[in-house]
């Protein structure tokens, strides 16, 4: 395929950067420094998408991805996980540019692609998306996970305003699937990050307006994202754990899961400890190791999947260590 073909599918496909800007997507706007930050994660995100569109190869997508600054390069993975997912939704071509790029450069970032390929699950039709047992059985999930954190960005007055939930899911295709809206709750609190603009007192506002059923979740994903994407002082960061109450073991869940994302992906950085010091009790590394540790051995996807399984172990770990309580 010519260099000019790529060049042209990279601007029809991808998407324009004012799609990112806080104030295109009506979202709090708590002061400039936070704004600059999301705005960057945005930016970057899509500009990983656009190497994955555009490359000629893994490896050039890999250079490329190289040169992103550490703290944010995660996101560009999760962009190129996207936009590889649209490419492997095209009706042309193969639809294996996912499992090459996780069969190599991606490999230690599979849980942040995976989140990538549930944004381009968001804009493909049904009928192209990925197969759910094509996918890691225990980490399919955070396929919708990405998937819920695209709907409430991009379409925030259902998702976030409206509370819409579909009554039943149409993805994995077996009796799993009883699961799936949790697993899209957990990407709307991460996305509530984002549409709160690290203004924890808003994010907690916002989780408050859902029926109570969806909160744990929706705190679990907040803790994600105020852990990876970072963008909160210590101080509040302690009174996000305040206002998130009873779960406040969903939150430290969520920090782990960010925690370990981080540190497998040789992507550490200091507000990532800092954060997890405060949501978990525990420092990154040990966030970290919880979450493998409590990893299950055998995976079973009933109706409540061993990946609920697993978060709650990792919940309760984080308990009984004395630094999250209720």
């Amino acid at each position: 395929m010519g260099h000019g073909w790529r060049t042209l599918r990279r601007k029809i496909l991808t998407p324009n950067v004012s799609a990112t800007y806080l104030e295109t997507r009506g979202f709090r706007r708590k002061d400039r420094e936070s704004q600059e930050l999301l705005e960057k994660v945005g930016a970057l995100f899509l500009a990983g998408y656009a190497h994955a569109v555009e490359a000629s190869s893994i490896a050039d997508v890999e250079a490329r991805l190289g040169t992103i600054e550490h703290r944010f390069r995660g996101f560009a993975y999760e962009g190129a996980g996207m936009g590889y997912g649209m490419l492997d939704g095209l009706p042309f071509g193969h639809r294996h540019h996912n499992d090459d790029f996780l069969a190599g450069p991606a490999a230690d970032q599979i849980y942040i692609v995976y989140c990538g390929i549930g944004w381009a699950m968001a804009r493909l039709p049904r009928f192209r998306w990925p197969k759910a047992e094509s996918l890691d059985p225990l980490l399919r999930w955070l396929v919708l996970d990405g998937y819920g954190f695209h709907q409430a960005y991009f379409h925030t007055r259902r998702y976030v305003h409206e509370h819409y939930q579909a009554p039943r899911f149409p993805w994995p295709d077996d009796e799993s699937r009883a699961y799936a809206n949790r697993a899209i709750d957990q990407g709307i609190g991460r996305a509530l990050w984002f549409v709160g603009c690290t203004d924890v007192a808003e994010v907690a506002r916002l989780v408050r307006t859902y029926p109570a059923a969806r909160h744990g979740d929706l705190w679990a994903g907040v803790g994600l994202a105020s852990t990876y994407a970072c963008g909160a002082s210590r101080d509040e960061l302690v009174r996000l754990t305040e206002l998130a109450g009873e779960h406040r073991p969903q939150l430290a869940q969520g920090s782990a899961f960010a925690a370990e994302a981080r540190v497998k992906a040789g992507l550490w950085i200091p507000e990532t400890d800092s954060a997890t010091k405060i949501l978990c009790g525990q420092d990154a590394e040990t966030a970290a190791r919880i979450s493998v540790e409590m990893r299950p051995e055998h995976v079973r996807n009933g109706a409540l999947p061993s990946y609920e399984l697993w978060r709650q172990r990792i919940a309760e770990e984080l308990m009984s260590l004395g630094g999250v309580s209720k």
